[in-house]
């Protein structure tokens, strides 16, 4: 796998005298490599996690149902699954099992059995999916959440605590199918689970977004993957965001391996995706003409207790009095700086019109409308237009909506941390 990975960084490391903070993107490709065989010996494992309480009674739990089927007849064979469905308590419709013919014709029938009725407690669920995980601990672990409501208040804290449990153990991307379920709930058991949300506005769209997770699922070679960095003494890492393809921070999730030296979980990876990391480094300011390493980042994958660096960048600053030099910044540190502008407005917009505070909300996306614009991220910007009328793209004049469809809210809000890459003209 070492050969089939490559990492730039684009900064500018030229600082003024007396700047502290470094920022650098680092992008991490990976191509594919036929000499390097697609699947780990160690397999992949796919587990489905659906909602079978009440409210997906009728034509939503059919269509879940008839995508659960297309799903486990189109798992590889060399690929291990299970079947959770989940109300008040959880059940294991179909324990890990190889898919091979006759275990999944044995699913489908087990599939064609389930019943909607019960409340929603999201965290028996997750206890469920959590040892079924456990029973393959090397392979390349994915789960596939599906909700229509929202889970009990009374599960707050059991929720909580069976996160961080499933943490580190396995991935989760979560949809939620039409509009009675909350956007938060859902991110954040996606968020601690490096998994995505995504809305699935009615249950016709359930196959192919299910189609598309395990798709993207099969893609991915190698699991517990993290990003390595090394800062000089001194220094201190003030984030670390994973910015394309979506923004997801990962500051908070640092663990320290040896003083100076952090691991930033990343979750599984595939020989031919592409992410973009932003650094921001906080170091001890150099004289004019001082250079200095700021910080090392390395990809760092872990497989039957041996940890192997997949690629490694360089961090650096150089203090110069030389303005021209010091003042330019490096536009794919500007472009990202302004996508993680256009979420935050978004969300804050968002959250303002929620409250009925039309002043800011039409202020803060104005400034998403602005900031998608300037930056080229079109899927961005035709979201918005499903929540403002925008008079003057550019300037991000915008007047709301009176009336939106709450499947077009809540997908703007789901979708808000999607990033566009640098356009191709800078």
């Amino acid at each position: 796998m070492s050969n089939q990975f490559k990492a730039e960084v684009f900064q500018n490391q030229h600082l003024p005298q007396g700047a502290k903070e470094v920022h650098a993107i680092m992008t991490v490709s990976g191509e594919k490599d036929d000499a390097i065989p697609a699947t780990p010996n160690n397999g992949r494992l796919f587990g489905i996690i659906c909602d079978v309480s009440g409210s997906m009674g009728g034509g939503k739990i059919h269509a879940a149902k008839d995508a659960m089927v297309k799903v486990v007849s189109l798992l590889p064979e060399e690929a291990y699954f299970f079947i959770v469905t989940g109300s008040s308590k959880a059940s294991v419709v179909f324990p890990v099992s190889k898919a091979t013919l006759e275990k999944k014709a044995e699913a489908i029938a087990a599939i064609k059995k389930i019943l909607a009725n019960g409340g929603t407690l999201m965290s028996t669920w997750l206890t469920e999916a959590l040892a079924q995980f456990k029973k393959k601990p090397d392979a390349v672990r994915q789960a596939l959440l599906l909700t229509d409501g929202m889970n009990d208040d009374s599960d707050e804290q059991a929720l909580k605590k069976i996160l961080q449990q499933c943490e580190g153990v396995f991935q989760c991307d979560c949809r939620g199918v039409g509009t009675d379920w909350r956007v938060a709930q859902l991110q954040q058991i996606a968020g601690k689970l490096l998994g995505t949300t995504d809305i699935i506005p009615n249950a016709a769209m359930i196959e192919a977004d299910f189609r598309a997770i395990l798709e993207k699922a099969m893609s991915k070679d190698v699991s517990d993957v993290t990003m390595r960095l090394w800062t000089p003494q001194g220094a201190k890492v003030l984030f670390c965001k994973q910015v394309s393809p979506d923004i997801v921070d990962l500051t908070h999730r640092a663990k320290p391996v040896k003083p100076q030296i952090l691991d930033y979980p990343t979750g599984a990876w595939g020989s031919n995706e592409s992410r973009d990391y932003h650094f921001c480094i906080e170091v001890n300011p150099g004289n004019v003409g001082d250079e200095m390493l700021a910080g090392r980042a390395s990809l760092v994958y872990t497989l039957n207790g041996a940890e192997t660096k997949v690629v490694e960048a360089r961090i650096l600053a150089t203090w110069t009095d030389d303005e021209a030099k010091s003042t330019k910044i490096n536009n794919r540190v500007a472009h990202y700086t302004g996508q993680a502008e256009l979420a935050q407005s978004i969300q804050e917009g968002l959250e303002a019109r929620a409250r009925g505070d039309i002043e800011v909300a039409t202020a803060k996306l104005g400034k998403a409308v602005k900031l998608a614009h300037e930056s080229g991220n079109e899927a961005t910007a035709k979201l918005l237009k499903t929540v403002v009328d925008v008079q003057d793209a550019p300037t991000g004049t915008v007047r709301l909506k009176r009336e939106v469809a709450k499947e077009d809210a809540m997908a703007l809000e789901t979708r808000s941390t999607k990033t566009t890459r640098i356009p191709k003209s800078h």
